[in-house]
């Protein structure tokens, strides 16, 4: 049965639905926010029709992509689908399969300008490690993680008190050479040195980095993961305060503001990644995903 497009005005059409055996539509998508832009965190909610039941989870796919999904509540299921400034403006395809049914849709990401900064780094610290690389592996390997439990309750809160100086998706050039496939992937709060670094959300370290031990260009860092493919990460800190697998409540202390690593003063780097990508963590201080 193909149904006739629906729009939902400003971010998503549902152009057609394919029914497997039952005409009645089974499952509901909902979208927020109902205005994408690059660098947004997607929530995509399923739910059953009145009266039906949605037991397991539903497979979502954007661009042919798949995305993890967790039930959130009785018969109610999420994905988050994290977007960027590396990508491209314009519409993606948004597929959503549960109880027999696909529902094909689409899903408009709009525009958005991110501003160019140049950034003059000093000579690198020596600092004598065996294997160069081991610091971004261990990156990679906490941005990797999806834990099905969800640890955070709410919006996140703020990390630190410091003047926000540099925000997400900001282009830079570094000692004069523009990063092509660089973009700032947090946000920045310019503090004195030793000023609390705060834990944005409940849950698990997930990482833990020391300059001494190669990691040159994050500094002293800290990684939380907060579940269900959601992550955040602190920068250049002048001490760590947890170890890890520790479980930390929403706003403990984990640390101190630093200039460790590739850093050109005191300042926290805080970094929110969704599904291994670095999203705005700006929307996740004021309006959050339950």
């Amino acid at each position: 049965m193909i149904q006739k497009p629906q729009i939902a005005w400003g971010i998503l059409w549902a152009a057609c639905s394919t029914l497997l055996g039952n005409a009645a539509q089974a499952i509901e998508v909902k979208v927020q926010p109902t205005k994408v832009r690059l660098g947004d965190t997607v929530s995509i909610l399923v739910t059953p029709d009145s009266g039906e039941t949605l037991t397991e989870a539903p497979t979502v796919k954007v661009a042919d992509k798949t995305f993890p999904a967790f039930q959130v509540a009785p018969n109610r299921w999420r994905a988050l689908v994290p977007t960027t400034p590396l990508e491209k403006h314009g519409r993606r395809s948004l597929t959503v399969t549960g109880n027999q049914q696909t529902r094909n849709m689409l899903l408009w990401v709009g525009s958005r300008r991110f501003p160019t900064q140049r950034i003059w780094l000093p000579p690198k610290k020596k600092i004598t490690v065996k294997d160069p690389n081991y610091e971004f592996r261990q990156a990679d390997k906490f941005k990797a993680v999806v834990t099905p439990q969800k640890y955070w309750n709410g919006t996140f809160v703020r990390p630190n008190a410091g003047r926000s100086s540099t925000g997400y998706g900001v282009r830079r050039y570094y000692n004069g050479v523009f990063a092509k496939d660089y973009y700032h992937r947090g946000l920045d709060y310019a503090n004195s040195t030793g000023s609390p670094v705060k834990a944005a959300a409940a849950g698990k370290v997930s990482l833990i980095g020391r300059e001494s031990e190669g990691f040159r260009v994050h500094g002293n860092v800290v990684g939380l993961d907060h579940g269900q493919g959601v992550g955040t990460i602190y920068l250049h800190l002048s001490r760590i305060d947890v170890q890890p697998g520790q479980t930390v409540a929403s706003g403990q202390v984990i640390g101190a503001v630093g200039s460790t690593g590739a850093s050109t003063g005191p300042h926290l780097h805080w970094g929110l990644y969704v599904n291994g990508q670095a999203v705005d963590p700006s929307p996740w201080l004021w309006r959050g995903f339950d």
